[in-house]
């Protein structure tokens, strides 16, 4: 639904009063694009492992097994973070689910589903 006039106008002049505030700023979130986002987080990442790996074999190295343990929790914990990252950055996960059709099953169904289908057949049967 657009925007009546007036509302327009509110609109125009908050975002006139913004930019007479600090110019830097509105300027700044006006032109970025949210994938140049993610893409920091990623490049981040991406050191964070590197940083791991170090850690990791500076533990290995040192015989010091709490910096190698450090040194993995900080590659799994960068790689997790920058692997959420890329899937934002690429639109994975971010569509919500389409609805399912009503009065059907799911193709794959759990093991007390099952269970109560065979019992069901068992009584039927009788």
């Amino acid at each position: 639904m657009p925007l009546s006039e007036h509302e327009q106008r509110l609109l125009d002049q908050i975002e006139q009063a913004l930019y007479a505030e600090d110019p830097k700023w509105a300027n700044a979130v006006r032109i970025s694009d949210p994938r140049s986002h993610y893409k920091r987080r990623l490049l981040k990442a991406s050191i964070g492992f590197a940083l791991g790996v170090v850690l990791l074999m500076v533990g290995v190295v040192a015989n010091e097994i709490w910096l190698g343990v450090a040194g993995f929790v900080v590659m799994l914990a960068t790689c997790l973070w920058g692997l959420s990252s890329w899937k934002r950055m690429n639109g994975f996960g971010v569509e919500s689910p389409a609805p399912r059709a009503r009065g059907r099953r799911p193709q794959r169904r759990g093991f007390m589903d099952r269970m109560e289908e065979r019992w069901r057949r068992r009584t039927d049967e009788r």
